[in-house]
């Protein structure tokens, strides 16, 4: 259950409800399994009861909680093979984006990729997990906006959200400078118009989360590990 403190008497919409708790979800203070009480939350947010069951409705069919009969909300715990298998379409769409984006890049988004890319950099430099953690999104979605495929991205988007959890437990500082040298291979692909190798090096950039990303999810599991 939930035992993240109230919120300071502000009430909330049911859309500040669904942000708050898939930031709560995303940021690691709930993590897989973790269950959600209706009754504390709707104290928290200075609700009823009804807007809470809408907003975990709302957060379920985004696939980050499981809701079942007489068991209430528990945010939802994957099996190795569950994200082992998400792991494998992630690759597929982001090295999709990638080669799309080395022939249709303009020079302003190419601009944006190297400011993000650049932004990492600094940030791993920094040892600033949670800040590299934000800024590495940016920097894949600087990619998918250039492929210019809405549909690609809202994908993408989705599955992406569904890992993110386990993804910002491996967010440490010497994966982090591993994921600025495969960034840097990746932009100057693109920038290069080398669009296969650019798919195969987001391929492979993604394939190498997929194990730590599992190592972490048995520690989940087994109760091994909390955010630091």
């Amino acid at each position: 259950m939930s035992d993240i403190s109230p919120a300071s008497g502000a009430k909330f919409s049911g859309a500040n409800l669904v942000q708050c708790l898939e930031d709560d979800i995303l940021s690691g203070l709930l993590r897989p399994g973790d269950r959600l009480d209706e009754q504390a939350l709707a104290r928290r947010f200075s609700v009823s009861r009804t807007p809470v069951r809408e907003a975990l409705r709302s957060v379920a069919a985004s696939g980050l909680l499981e809701i079942r009969k007489n068991h209430g909300a528990t945010v939802r715990r994957l099996t190795v093979t569950e994200l082992t298998e998400m792991f494998e379409v992630v690759a597929a769409l982001e090295g999709l984006s990638a080669r799309l984006s080395a022939r249709r890049m303009s020079a302003p988004e190419c601009r944006e990729m190297r400011e993000r890319h650049d932004e990492c950099a600094s940030l791993a430099e920094r040892g600033d997990a949670e800040g590299f953690f934000a800024a590495n999104e940016a920097f894949h979605d600087a990619i998918f906006q250039a492929s210019r495929n809405e549909f690609l991205q809202a994908e993408s988007r989705r599955l992406r959200y569904g890992i993110n959890i386990y993804r910002r437990y491996i967010t440490t500082q010497p994966q982090m400078r591993t994921s600025v040298v495969e960034h840097a291979r990746i932009v100057e692909a693109i920038e290069a118009g080398n669009d296969e190798v650019a798919n195969i090096l987001m391929r492979n950039h993604v394939d190498l989360l997929t194990a730590a990303s599992a190592d972490v999810l048995l520690a989940l599991n087994t109760d091994c590990i909390r955010p630091g």
